[in-house]
């Protein structure tokens, strides 16, 4: 058995659990769930490659998102024409992220990212009515247009950072489409799934997976995906705009981290 969950200890695994539950909440409502799950597997499963888990993560919190995507499309009238379009490019341009990773010193460039992730945490709590309601009235191809500089850009992120998508997912069609932050959380979960569909297919290939510890960590971030989904359905955009700003403080605090360790 031992073989199929790799280093995880009944206790490490209870950890993870609940630190799966806490991400699918989280990520449902907002995204960002990987800057709680992702750090959970690493620090719960140390013996593991980390290609390894990367991959068993992807399936826990595809499986997750699926349920919260699935649970606002029942609530939520999609634009499927805008979701391909940006969906398509979001997964092309994570995989030139990824390719492009290898080649630029990231560690440079993260102060940039701490900056931008500031003036986002402060823009978005001066401007209290940011995502309340529908603030833009687009035309078809003005949408497909932000969609696709939305996919391009947050794809490319995907690639080449990762943790934090979701947020920035939500933020860009509250911002570019001006969408309320109940849509822009619903558009968001979908265009995820597409892009972590490309992702996993790559690990699964490669074998990079352990698939138990994957589907017992799967039904603690399912859970928590459709609390998220069903609370943020019911309380709508107040609600919402408080997570992400809770999520934002969370990414701030991880990147200052990351660079504050790079430079010691």
């Amino acid at each position: 058995m031992q073989d199929y969950l790799g280093d995880l200890t009944l206790v490490n695994f209870l950890i993870l659990a609940l630190m799966a539950l806490i991400a699918g909440f989280l990520d449902a409502v907002v995204g960002g769930g990987g800057l709680i799950q992702l750090p959970a597997f690493l620090i719960t499963m140390p013996q593991t490659s980390t290609l390894t888990i990367f991959g068993t993560n992807k399936i826990a919190a595809l499986s997750g998102t699926s349920f919260a995507a699935w649970n606002y499309s029942k609530k939520i009238t999609f634009n499927f024409k805008l979701l391909a379009t940006t969906g398509i490019l979001t997964a092309i341009s994570a995989i030139l992220g990824a390719k492009t990773v290898s080649s630029l010193p990231i560690h440079l460039l993260k102060p940039l990212i701490l900056f931008i992730l500031i003036g986002i945490a402060i823009y978005t709590y001066l401007k209290k009515d940011l995502g309340g309601s529908q603030t833009k009235q687009l035309s078809a191809i003005r949408q497909y247009q932000f969609g696709a500089l939305l996919g391009i850009g947050i794809g490319f992120y995907d690639g080449f950072f990762g943790p934090g998508t979701g947020s920035f997912l939500v933020l860009g069609f509250v911002t570019l489409l001006g969408f309320d932050f109940l849509h822009a959380s619903a558009y968001a979960k979908v265009i995820n799934c597409v892009a972590n569909i490309g992702a996993l297919t790559v690990y699964m290939h490669n074998g990079q997976f352990l698939i138990v510890p994957a589907l017992l960590i799967a039904i603690f971030n399912i859970t928590g995906n459709i609390t998220g989904s069903k609370m943020a359905i019911a309380k709508g955009n107040i609600f919402i705009r408080k997570v992400f700003l809770v999520i934002v403080i969370l990414m701030i605090a991880r990147y200052a981290y990351d660079i504050l360790k790079h430079s010691l």
